[in-house]
């Protein structure tokens, strides 16, 4: 805690974030529990699935986004911004911001089917009407939450991510060793070479990218980078420990889940849950199950009160330079950016009214995540040249934290994110409701629709909407091309 000067001269504290509440909300940014039981279908194999995409993906994010934040602080805007100009940053961060807008109905779909067993009622889990009212109540209690404003979110974030991501996690890696030292049977295979997946040609190397996005969000809490005491020691600091947890929240609970929970038991949405019913009710205490859930759907709401703070923070930047009508800019007392959380919360409130309209709407909008999520790798692309172009464009900007060999780093992450673009357009294995020949025509078109509207409000701002004093705009007037 320090003292700053407000505009009247007053001392005013100030709250900041240490290393290790960061690096807690990037693992809850990024680690959900929610996509282990898919992975955990593949057993020992989910290890190189896990690997790969870590040392191709994971790393180069990390290392880029802890240069990129510690010399340009507001995120993934401004870093695109200073490199490629208004409109190309304004681009990235929309793409990440509607992205989430569009993940938060399928993440709080998660937390009301593990709330169903903490009731003891997994029917429940299948009730569209059930999962809709849960979206709405939690969806509008996370943005309450942000809505307050000052280090509150982060306090709930973290705390809520060591309850209900990592705490879990740990338990669930603890049950899996005993299960297997007791000497029961696993459900998956244990042989060495099963480390290795098999190889189908194509649909393989789809599964691998696919599984890119499972890393998504390292750099969405770059914007708190400027909330740190020393960013340029804590900021890098806290992206190393949460990449590493990552990788253990991932793989060990994975292999854990696979040990004991056949592949037809496997939901989308219940598949954690139905894995510690199983170890629980062996050991005869079932009772625990609840309990487990309820902590499950703690860590889950973490990550969207998380994710909420993030982009949302970012477009309000962009917003500010005029790129949004001054309804969307609105700010309240606390400075948070109220029209944008409104907005998407009406969004999310419509979508969360389709779990009751459309029947297996769970499955479709797990399918539309995965088409969103194309967005977010043209994002990446954008952040990954944006760090070479910085490079050779402001070399003499101070980086706490400079990436060795940075050409091949974003290189890597450049091409590996185009890649896994490419490839999405090929139909997944077990698609719901969009036949395979149609599927790379409606991901063009979500991509459009979802992706085309920052451009619309580019070409059609009017200077009212520049909400920034002189000061800012002669500060920024260079960035604006």
């Amino acid at each position: 805690m320090s003292d700053t000067r407000s505009a009247s001269g007053q001392r005013v504290a100030r709250a900041y974030l240490s290393m290790f509440q960061v690096a807690i909300l990037t693992v809850v940014a990024v680690a959900s529990l929610r996509s282990l039981p898919t992975m955990s279908t593949y057993g020992l194999g989910s290890i190189t699935l896990y690997v790969i995409p870590a040392v191709l993906f994971l790393v180069p994010t990390a290392l880029v986004a802890a240069e990129l934040a510690t010399g340009w602080r507001g995120g993934v805007y401004v870093w695109v911004r200073e490199a490629f100009g208004n409109r190309w940053g304004f681009q990235a961060i929309w793409l990440q911001w509607v992205q989430n807008v569009v993940w938060y109905p399928v993440q709080l779909a998660f937390i009301a089917a593990s709330i169903a067993f903490v009731f003891g009622d997994q029917k429940l889990a299948n009730s569209g009407l059930y999962t809709a009212i849960m979206i709405v109540v939690f969806y509008w209690i996370s943005t309450l939450l942000n809505l307050r404003g000052g280090g509150l979110f982060a306090k709930v974030g973290s705390w809520g991510g060591v309850i209900g991501t990592l705490i879990p996690g740990v338990i669930l890696i603890v049950l899996g060793a005993v299960w297997l030292i007791a000497g029961n049977k696993s459900q998956v295979p244990m042989e060495a070479g099963d480390v290795i997946p098999p190889f189908t040609g194509l649909a393989s190397i789809v599964l691998i990218v696919s599984n890119f996005l499972a890393y998504a969000g390292m750099e969405v809490n770059a914007v708190h980078a400027d909330d740190m005491k020393q960013p340029g020691k804590q900021y890098p600091r806290a992206i190393f420990v949460a990449a590493g947890l990552i990788l253990l929240v991932f793989i060990l609970p994975t292999l854990a889940i696979a040990f004991v929970v056949p592949k037809s038991q496997l939901g989308l949405t219940t598949g954690i849950n139905i894995a510690f019913q199983a170890y629980f009710e062996h050991w005869n205490i079932g009772w625990a199950t609840a309990i487990i859930s309820a902590a499950i759907a703690l860590g889950a709401l973490a990550s969207v009160i998380t994710w909420i703070a993030g982009p949302s923070k970012g477009l309000l930047a962009a917003a500010r330079t005029g790129l949004l009508p001054p309804w969307l800019q609105k700010q309240n007392k606390a400075g948070v950016q109220v029209g944008i959380l409104v907005s998407q919360g009406v969004i999310v409130t419509i979508l969360a009214g389709l779990f009751v309209v459309i029947p297996n709407v769970s499955a479709a909008f797990f399918t539309l995540v995965d088409m969103a999520a194309a967005l977010y790798l043209i994002m990446y692309m954008l952040m990954f040249a944006s760090a070479i172009t910085l490079r050779r464009k402001a070399p003499n900007v101070k980086r706490d934290y400079r990436v060795p060999m940075m050409p091949l780093v974003a290189g890597v992450g450049f091409f590996a994110s185009l890649a896994a673009f490419l490839l999405g357009f090929i139909p997944p294995s077990g698609l719901a409701g969009i036949p395979s020949s149609a599927y790379p025509w409606v991901m063009g078109a979500v991509i459009i629709v979802l992706g085309i509207p920052p451009l619309l409000f580019y070409a059609f701002r009017k200077p009212s909407w520049d909400q920034r004093d002189k000061t800012q705009s002669a500060t920024e007037g260079e960035s604006r091309a």
